[in-house]
């Protein structure tokens, strides 16, 4: 593991250097205006900081990392806060400096014809959505939190959502990047271009690394027609294999339309209509799984009569048991209020061990019948709410607290289930992290499962970038 050379680097006379870069507007060392920024969505990590600095661009922010790298003070950069493994926490000893983005937050340029839209890293997801949707274009990223996460924070973990099945992981979205290097020189790779094969793909090195390399500070994302026909559907089937049939059925005949399909197992429908408002059942009767799907067009073509046919055949070959298509926005808007609904329902009902994993697409159905038989052998009556994005091998493997258990004995049980469901993972030939990131929570899960020499070039690359270890210490590597 990379550690900071000097945990003692921040010393008073750094701190008036900082605060001088930033302004009077850019700093605080109020306890309650960092309050907010030191704990975790989910409340697994709380930390200490020496000093909160906001930056308004990027030079003020590359005098900053320059003063840190020279001093040896360690620095987190944080977006959003809406992480969930504990990346963008400081440590609890409080000598590290939070970087917020918050105040990077202009969309630079759009421009419809290249298909493109540059933007700084403290750009509120939902606002870089609008700002395409503004210009006649789509901006594909869409998950739970884009009312408050930032687009820096988005590509600094690689984020995935509910359209990577059409449009891929962030990573996929990303033509060009501009970055704080550890020493504070800048990167300016902001190039707009598809194509270019002059060397190593640099951007990539950034995305996905947690802060860990350097600060994002700006990029150039991919746009897309923006679809005009949309069609969502609610299916109910006996099990994931069948949907996952379903699933090539409806891409035989819509092809690469299917932007979304979403499993739900019916207990993660039975928590949602407990402790949540404005949730309903789906369907007439109960199944033991369903599948929110959701197909886009951008052209002329109406692909519904093309989804009834596949869903009509899908009945009379007893592959679904029924299936209801939206009607209006609002039906849409009620289907998707269900699948966001099953993560607070879950916290609701407290005590939930959750692993956001993901294997080969082809292999989920037989992940889960083998991982929920160990996780059963060893916590009996432990509930498995197994959901999330099937069409790319995307679970959100949780389980939820036997009925009648105290929530604080089942969690305490928690790194023995995780243990046994990530080694069901590595089995199975997939990911202990699929769209997370590994901050704090997974950061030494990963030493086990992944080859040596992986682990090997991920420190080098630390080590050369980064020599003093002053970028987002402690996490991922």
């Amino acid at each position: 593991m990379v550690k900071a050379l000097a945990a003692s680097g921040f010393s008073p006379s750094l701190a008036a250097a900082l605060k001088a870069v930033v302004g009077p507007k850019g700093w605080s060392d109020d306890s309650q205006e960092l309050a907010p920024h030191l704990t975790d969505w989910r409340r697994l990590y709380s930390g200490r900081a020496a000093l909160l600095l906001r930056p308004a661009n990027t030079d003020e922010i590359s005098r900053l990392v320059a003063l840190c790298a020279q001093a040896g003070a360690a620095i987190v950069p944080q977006s959003g806060n809406t992480g969930l493994v504990g990346g963008q926490i400081p440590s609890p000893e409080g000598d590290q400096i939070l970087l917020s983005l918050s105040r990077l937050n202009r969309v630079l340029a759009v421009d419809a014809l290249d298909n493109t839209i540059t933007v700084e890293a403290g750009c509120v997801l939902a606002n870089v959505q609008k700002a395409a949707e503004a210009a006649d274009r789509l901006f594909p990223l869409s998950l739970a939190a884009e009312g408050s996460c930032q687009i820096g924070g988005n590509l600094s973990t690689n984020a995935g959502g509910i359209a990577v099945l059409r449009y891929g992981n962030a990573r996929d979205l990303v033509l060009g990047l501009e970055v704080v290097l550890p020493d504070g020189r800048v990167w300016n790779g902001l190039r707009r271009l598809r194509k270019d094969n002059t060397g190593y793909d640099l951007k990539q090195l950034f995305i996905g690394a947690e802060g860990s390399l350097g600060i994002i500070t700006a990029a150039v994302l991919k746009l897309y027609a923006k679809p005009r026909r949309r069609t969502t559907v609610i299916v109910g089937l006996d099990d994931v294999e069948g949907a996952l049939r379903l699933l090539a059925a409806l891409r035989a005949s819509v092809g690469e339309t299917v932007v979304s399909f979403e499993l739900m197992p019916r207990i993660a429908i039975d928590l949602a209509l407990r402790h949540v408002a404005g949730i309903v059942d789906p369907l007439a009767k109960p199944y033991r799984q369903y599948a929110l799907v959701e197909i886009a067009t951008a052209g002329t073509h109406d692909p519904r009569p093309d989804i009834e046919t596949t869903l009509g055949d899908a009945l009379s070959e007893g592959l679904i048991g029924d299936a209801v298509i939206a009607a209006n926005e609002s039906q849409v808007a009620t289907m998707w209020r269900l699948r966001e609904g099953i993560v607070e329902a879950q916290r609701l009902e407290g005590g939930s061990i959750k692993n956001d994993i993901s294997v080969p697409v082809s292999r989920v159905p037989a992940f889960i019948i083998e991982a929920a038989r160990r996780v059963a052998a060893a916590a009996p009556g432990a509930r498995l709410v197994a959901f999330g994005h099937l069409g790319d091998g995307n679970i959100h493997y949780n389980f939820s607290r036997p009925i009648g258990a105290e929530a604080a004995a089942f969690l305490a049980r928690e790194p023995e289930i995780t243990r046994i469901v990530q080694d069901v993972v590595a089995e199975f030939e997939g990911s202990i992290s699929a769209e997370h990131g590994l901050g704090q929570l997974r950061r030494d899960d990963n030493r086990r499962y992944k080859p040596a020499i992986e682990i090997e070039l991920m420190q080098r690359l630390k080590t050369m970038l980064d020599p003093r270890g002053i970028m987002n210490p402690g996490k991922v590597i």
